[in-house]
C-alpha cells in the first residue's frame, strides 16, 4: 500500500473508498450467486416506520450504499487525470454513485415485475367455470364438491346451489361465494 502514500489526498481518499467497497461487492456478488444472500435490496437497514408507503424497495440500504460508493470512488479514480477541479470530480463522481443507485433501484423494480402471486384468493372463482367433483344437493339443503382450476391450480372446494341437484361431472359456474362455499349454477 505504499504506492497510496504518494498520491494526491483527493486520489488517495478515492482509493481508500474504493478498495473495500469492491471487496464488499465482490462478496455480495458471490453471496448472490450461490444463493447465500439474505438481502435482496429491498430491506431497510435499519428500523424506522415510514408509513404505509408503497415503495417496493428502500432507498437506504447496505446494498444501495455499496453501490454508491462504487460509483462515487472508481468515477473518482478513472478521471481524476482529465478533471483537475477536485470540485467538479467531486461533483461528477457523486452523480455517478446516484446513477448507479438509480440503475440498481430500476432493475430491481423490473425484476420485481416477474414476481408471480399465485396465492389462492376465493375471490378468484367468481364468474369461473369448474365440474362437480361429489354430488351436490339441490335447493341449498346441503354441500357438494367442485374441481376449479385457479392460477393454473385445481382446486376441490366445497359448493352448493339453488337449483336442483347437481350430479358428479355437471360443468358449473360459480355465481357467488358465501362463507367460503361456492355457489354454482349449472351452464
Amino acid at each position: 500500500m505504499d504506492f497510496l502514500d504518494s498520491l494526491e489526498p483527493v486520489l488517495r481518499t478515492f482509493w481508500y473508498i474504493a478498495i473495500p467497497t469492491s471487496l464488499i461487492f465482490l462478496i455480495q456478488t458471490i453471496l448472490t450467486f450461490v444463493g447465500a444472500d439474505a438481502m435482496d435490496g429491498i430491506e431497510a437497514d435499519f428500523d424506522s416506520d415510514f408509513g404505509d408507503t408503497d415503495a417496493p424497495f428502500q432507498l437506504f440500504s447496505l446494498r444501495n450504499l455499496i453501490n454508491f460508493l462504487l460509483g462515487f470512488s472508481w468515477t473518482g479514480i478513472s478521471f481524476y487525470e482529465y478533471i483537475v477541479n477536485d470540485w467538479l470530480l467531486i461533483i461528477a463522481a457523486v452523480a455517478v454513485g446516484l446513477l448507479f443507485v438509480f440503475f440498481f433501484l430500476l432493475i430491481i423494480r423490473q425484476v420485481q415485475k416477474l414476481a408471480e402471486d399465485n396465492t389462492f384468493k376465493i375471490q378468484n372463482t367468481l364468474n369461473k367455470n369448474a365440474e362437480v367433483y361429489m354430488n351436490i344437493p339441490g335447493q341449498m339443503k346441503g354441500k357438494g364438491k367442485v374441481l376449479i382450476s385457479i392460477n393454473g391450480t385445481t382446486r376441490e372446494l366445497a359448493a352448493m346451489t339453488r337449483e336442483n341437484t347437481l350430479l358428479a361431472g355437471t360443468v358449473v359456474i360459480v355465481n357467488e361465494i358465501k362463507d367460503s362455499i361456492l355457489i354454482v349454477t349449472p351452464i
